[in-house]
């Protein structure tokens, strides 16, 4: 039990760091990349790739880091600014990411092929015992990056000058543009961002899953899941809506089947819609329809009982 618990929290901080990228492209522009799974794929396959070649462990994981946020800035400036220009309040930028998304499947398909590649073991052969757990030092790595990084943009975000300028961006770029701060270059930045977490998300998980070009829609999905289970107003929670994720996924495959994670977290996205639709840590849970329907019921069942 405690073994399920502890695994499905670092598997969720993968979930997690994909989430919080997301989040900060809605954060800084409205705009989701839902090709982020994607981009962590890249950063796999690069890495993999690389080392295969003969290269460094750490020399391939920095240029597949490079790689993978130069995408990411790509990916803005070619398939989300230009439909945003044209329209800036339609939704066609999910589309164009999506159209992203294939494109990256397909590409690493035909450079790489289809099947599963071995990559590097890094952390994940060395093991630490929990109590009743078995844990590999690979997960541990991962849950601390996810809340280092978590904490550090929180900190970039509410005490530097940078941090409050992205913020008055974030909440008026019109305003913000009048004061000299540019939303491209704070939209570049928001994504470039966003492609680093995925490339360290891809990174710590490649270990685990290997490298495979069609691993991305699996870590998009949940990723995107985790994001609406956390909510959009923070992106630092977006880490625990992961491991919550991570959790719950876990759980599933203990407890109804082993192959439960492949469809159980759209059994939450269904719930948190019916529920919680502004997330968890939207900072509205009290007036969530969750909340207002405990309250009612618990209002009738004071009635019934005076």
């Amino acid at each position: 039990m405690l073994e399920d618990l502890l695994s499905g929290i670092a598997q969720g901080s993968v979930y997690g760091l994909i989430a919080m990228g997301m989040s900060i492209m809605w954060y800084v522009t409205r705009v989701i990349n839902f090709a982020q799974g994607q981009v962590a794929m890249v950063a796999v396959m690069v890495t993999a790739e690389a080392v295969a070649s003969g290269w460094p462990i750490a020399v391939a994981i920095l240029v597949a880091v490079i790689v993978t946020i130069v995408v990411g800035v790509i990916t803005y400036v070619v398939a989300v600014r230009p439909v945003l220009v044209f329209d800036r309040f339609s939704f066609s930028w999910l589309a164009s990411t999506l159209g992203v998304a294939l494109i990256l499947e397909n590409t690493a398909a035909t450079i790489w092929g289809t099947n599963t590649e071995p990559f590097p073991a890094l952390l994940n052969n060395d093991t630490v015992r929990l109590a009743s757990a078995t844990l590999t030092v690979q997960q541990i790595v991962t849950v601390c990056a996810a809340l280092v990084l978590a904490a550090a943009f929180e900190l970039v975000r509410r005490r530097t000058l940078l941090g409050k300028a992205g913020m008055a961006v974030a909440y008026d770029p019109e305003m913000a543009s009048t004061f000299g701060a540019s939303t491209f270059l704070f939209s570049v930045a928001a994504f470039a961002i966003a492609a680093f977490l995925a490339a360290v998300a891809g990174v710590l998980v490649g270990p685990i899953v290997f490298a495979n070009p069609f691993l991305g829609s699996t870590y998009g999905i949940d990723g995107f899941i985790a994001l609406m289970l956390a909510g959009l107003k923070r992106p630092a929670t977006a880490i625990f809506g992961g491991m919550i994720l991570g959790v719950l996924n876990s759980g599933a495959n203990a407890f109804i089947n082993p192959q439960a994670s492949t469809w159980f977290p759209f059994v939450v996205v269904v719930l948190v819609l019916l529920f919680i639709p502004e997330g968890l840590f939207s900072g509205s849970i009290a007036n969530s329809r969750f909340a207002v329907g405990l309250r009612r019921s618990l209002g009738i069942l004071k009635g019934e009982q005076a």
